[in-house]
């Protein structure tokens, strides 16, 4: 892939939804500053990391909240703009490219707008290869590398810069902050090279994304063998088939937490609950865990194929539930410990897809 076109802006979004796991933001909005940033500026120039000057300075850049109050709030246009100009100026250099931080949701959409505006390339890349709900569950801090310095800013105006003592301190103080403006920022962080992305990152996620969508769009077209197709490609499995019974919603700490439970489209007397932290987290069947994270669990309507992101799950909507491996990299102790069950409070040992207990 050497650019990113009009043609491509759909299948990448249906692929983001996949990969942000019911998280990451509805991607609606991205998708109409994506087609306006491309239709004035042109195709968006897609590059590999290992391609690039290896001590280049990468812009990094991701939106940071609850999702489901992007489907109301969005950013006024100028906050990508004013923290990565912020990041350069602190640096001392310019940097050669646009970095997405997560692959999912509108953050799969989101930095290639700034690119476009900016006038860069965005690298082929991103620091998950899926969505997660704090920033440092990342690749680039299982490498050892700092989120800071990190800048932010609202669609008010506001803007924050501040260095941390390790990562997770920097999550808690990005957190603080965005609850305070209003639930959504444009975040900044990792201000990584070109050497370090092509070592740490996950490389040819938008790639990846965009192959998704493809097979997803092949499933809303009614093509032969797309679904057996799709789970081939992405190493999935269909878990449970079930309709939405009952749905609980809050938004606590800056995120979007709640329970969906459905019972089984063909015997009623099963039942699967999924956790949710922004992103799916856990799929329990009669109370036995059947996918959990890191690994990828994704809610798909039966009829439409359509993902579902967690503020438009509604009552009675009959749903695939479908899990996807992780990464490698997230099934190692390192990585369960910073993004495995127990990071997000659950007192259980990971089992990948498929494994047994």
């Amino acid at each position: 892939m050497n650019s990113i076109t009009l043609d491509d802006v759909d299948d990448l979004a249906l692929g983001a939804v996949v990969l942000g796991t019911g998280g990451g933001g509805d991607p609606y909005i991205a998708k109409i500053m994506l087609r306006e940033a491309i239709a004035k500026h042109g195709p968006i120039e897609i590059v590999n990391a290992a391609d690039l000057d290896p001590d280049g300075l990468l812009l990094p850049i991701c939106m940071v909240g609850a999702p489901t109050v992007v489907v109301e709030k969005f950013p006024n246009g100028d906050e990508a703009g004013r923290v990565l100009r912020a990041l350069e100026s602190h640096l001392g250099r310019t940097g050669v490219a646009v970095l997405p931080l997560e692959n999912g949701g509108l953050n799969s959409l989101f930095p290639l707008v700034v690119a476009a505006e900016l006038g860069l390339p965005c690298v082929d890349a991103d620091a998950i290869r899926r969505a997660f709900p704090q920033i440092e569950m990342s690749l680039f801090t299982l490498a050892g590398l700092s989120s800071t310095p990190m800048t932010m800013a609202d669609s008010m105006g506001n803007y924050i810069f501040f260095d941390s003592v390790d990562n997770a301190t920097g999550e808690r103080l990005a957190r603080s902050c965005v609850a305070q403006m209003g639930m959504l920022a444009v975040v900044s962080a990792y201000a990584v090279t070109a050497g370090e992305c092509a070592r740490f990152a996950a490389n040819g996620s938008l790639t990846y994304c965009l192959e998704i969508g493809r097979r997803i769009r092949a499933i809303q077209e009614g093509r032969p063998g797309a679904y057996a197709e799709f789970l081939r490609f992405c190493e999935a499995e269909i878990l449970f088939t079930g309709k939405v019974a009952d749905i609980e919603r809050r938004t606590t700490g800056g995120w979007a937490r709640g329970t969906i439970t459905l019972t089984h489209l063909d015997d009623p007397r099963r039942a699967m609950r999924v956790e949710v932290q922004n992103e799916n987290l856990i799929a329990f069947e009669d109370g036995e865990p059947k996918a959990m994270v890191p690994d990828l669990i994704t809610l798909l309507d039966t009829e439409t194929g359509t993902a579902m992101t967690t503020e438009a799950v509604a009552y009675g909507q009959r749903l695939h539930v479908i899990a996807m491996p992780a990464l490698p990299q997230w099934h190692t102790p390192e990585g369960l410990a910073l993004a495995g069950p127990r990071a997000f409070g659950y007192d259980l040992d990971f089992v990948p897809i498929g494994g047994t207990r």
